[in-house]
């Protein structure tokens, strides 16, 4: 009698387990390595935004980005306060996670995306005190030539 018992707990198990696979989110989220300084918060807001749309941070706190930066092909003058890689792509600044989804469908044959300096406004720079800059998001193919990817209007005062 044990034996069914634990029989049929068995196949309720597995019956409850295969049912929760079925309504199991359909995609998991994307990872994302994140290469940041140790003490910079606004790369920390940046990370969180990431992980509010869907994306699963590794990050490893580094005072030495240039060798990811020569690596990923990052440009000197394109540089900002992190660097990010995802997809084979170099995610560089504070850079939406719409356009990094975007990205990351299209697959554009590009070397990755920056957002030089640190823009007021844009994920991980809101800063309530000052309204939003205006921003452009930049693909960077693999020659290091820049063009336009996305433009993010500010707010007026």
């Amino acid at each position: 009698m044990n034996k069914l018992i634990n029989l049929q707990r068995s196949f309720a198990s597995a019956v409850l387990a295969g049912s929760l696979f079925l309504i199991a989110p359909a995609h998991a989220e994307t990872l994302i390595k994140v290469y940041k300084n140790p003490s910079c918060g606004c790369c920390t807001g940046w990370v969180e935004h990431l992980q509010k749309n869907g994306f699963s941070a590794d990050v490893t706190a580094t005072k030495d980005r240039s060798s990811v930066h020569q690596q990923m092909g990052v440009p000197r003058d394109k540089g900002a306060c992190h660097t990010a890689v995802v997809g084979g792509y170099f995610i560089e600044g504070h850079i939406p996670a719409a356009d990094i989804k975007r990205l990351l469908e299209q697959k554009p044959d590009i070397a990755g995306l920056t957002v030089p300096g640190m823009p007021v406004g844009s994920p991980g720079m809101e800063n309530p005190k000052y309204p939003a800059m205006d921003y452009n998001v930049l693909a960077i193919d693999k020659s290091g030539k820049a063009s336009v990817f996305s433009h993010h209007p500010g707010t007026k005062n």
